[in-house]
């Protein structure tokens, strides 16, 4: 770092200093600094204690606390010259403490510091003020899980830096800044700069960090509504061999939302649909030809009353003519991912699969020469 000197029109090299040098020690130095100007930090914080120690059954007390313009607590660790090995595990800790802070209890651990360091004030007045609102009513401060950590030292061991980068990586807002020491004669100057995530890449790093989020908690729902289908449809087929049911008596349960059995015609099956809102049966024309799909449609559409009649009720008929297939359908609403819905829900898909099949077997039958020389001609 260089000193210009204007009236010279020349540079001056600022010599680079070590804190224990300068007899600078973190509580009476640096920590003073930051509360005083905490927009040395990059952004406008509100420091609301200092040395905080009010944390149940420990001794324990973090450097800084602040609030962020989110209402976020900020947890600020100091070190100088060597950030240490355990600095991670400190402020985890710390955030960990704080976390479960209330609105009223920030309130009061500000005005403590109001009274103590700063001759008093309205602790609530300043941080509607800090926060833009006119009541206090109107914000949320220290909202779920989004408690944030800053760590500032001269140097970062390798262990700091890989655990910050790794928190980074799972959501948690953390931050590394480096603060170096200068001296010109008897001026003395300190550099502090972000360095984890480097500024041109914190927005990137927060944008990856939500959307590894958001595919993990996809994931996760998707693993719990597979492990959900698997159950049903175990429950289901076992209670099809007790009531007799052959048509799926060579099917195995899957993590699907629907289990299908053949129906005499290629690529027709029968199929029994499980969902969040309903349950269906539906015979489902899906044939690698979408002109053959229609043409079985229309077929056996011109049987719709014959069919309906054997079935005994009404059914939803899909041509469907934007996509390949067609479907037929008959649907019941049930509440799905209720499990104790289930026993029911399995009774209706039990009864009218059957009812399907009665109603379709003989049209199909009767419909399987043409379709079979469609397949010889293809």
């Amino acid at each position: 770092m260089f000193r210009v000197d204007l009236n010279q029109n020349r540079l001056s090299r600022l010599s680079q200093k070590r804190f224990s040098e300068l007899n600078l020690r973190e509580r009476d130095h640096l920590q003073e600094w930051l509360a005083n100007q905490p927009d040395a930090l990059g952004e406008e914080l509100l420091i609301i204690q200092k040395e905080f120690d009010g944390f149940d059954e420990t001794r324990e007390h973090l450097d800084l606390l602040a609030l962020d313009k989110d209402g976020n607590l900020v947890v600020i660790e100091n070190k100088l010259d060597d950030s240490g090995r355990d600095v991670t595990w400190q402020a985890l800790k710390y955030t960990a403490y704080v976390s479960g802070l209330t609105k009223t209890q920030i309130v009061d651990i500000y005005q403590q510091y109001l009274d103590r360091y700063a001759g008093g004030g309205n602790a609530a007045v300043r941080i509607c003020e800090f926060m833009e609102v006119e009541e206090l009513e109107e914000t949320v401060l220290n909202p779920g899980n989004d408690q944030r950590m800053i760590f500032i030292a001269a140097n970062f061991r390798r262990e700091v830096t890989a655990t910050v980068l790794w928190l980074l990586s799972r959501g948690i807002r953390a931050q590394c800044f480096k603060v170096t020491p200068y001296s010109f004669g008897d001026e003395l100057m300190v550099d502090i700069q972000q360095i984890i995530p480097t500024p041109e890449a914190a927005d990137f790093m927060i944008g990856m960090s939500s959307k590894e989020n958001e595919e993990k908690a996809i994931q996760d729902t998707q693993k719990k509504r597979h492990k959900l289908r698997l159950d049903f449809w175990e429950a289901a087929l076992e209670q099809l061999r007790v009531d007799g049911v052959t048509l799926y008596q060579n099917i195995s349960p899957t993590k699907d939302h629907w289990l299908s059995a053949g129906s005499g015609t290629r690529s027709c099956p029968y199929q029994m649909i499980f969902s969040r809102d309903e349950a269906r049966v539906e015979i489902s024309l899906q044939r690698s030809e979408t002109a053959e799909n229609k043409w079985l449609f229309d077929q056996l559409y011109g049987q719709k009353d014959a069919i309906e009649a054997a079935f005994g009720a009404e059914l939803d008929w899909r041509r469907m003519d934007d996509k390949k297939a067609s479907r037929i359908v008959y649907a019941q609403p049930f509440d799905g991912f209720n499990r104790e819905a289930w026993p029911e829900m399995i009774g209706w898909l039990a009864a009218h699969i059957q009812k399907l099949e009665a109603a379709f077997s003989e049209p199909l039958s009767r419909l399987n020469p043409q379709v079979r020389s469609q397949d010889e001609a293809t």
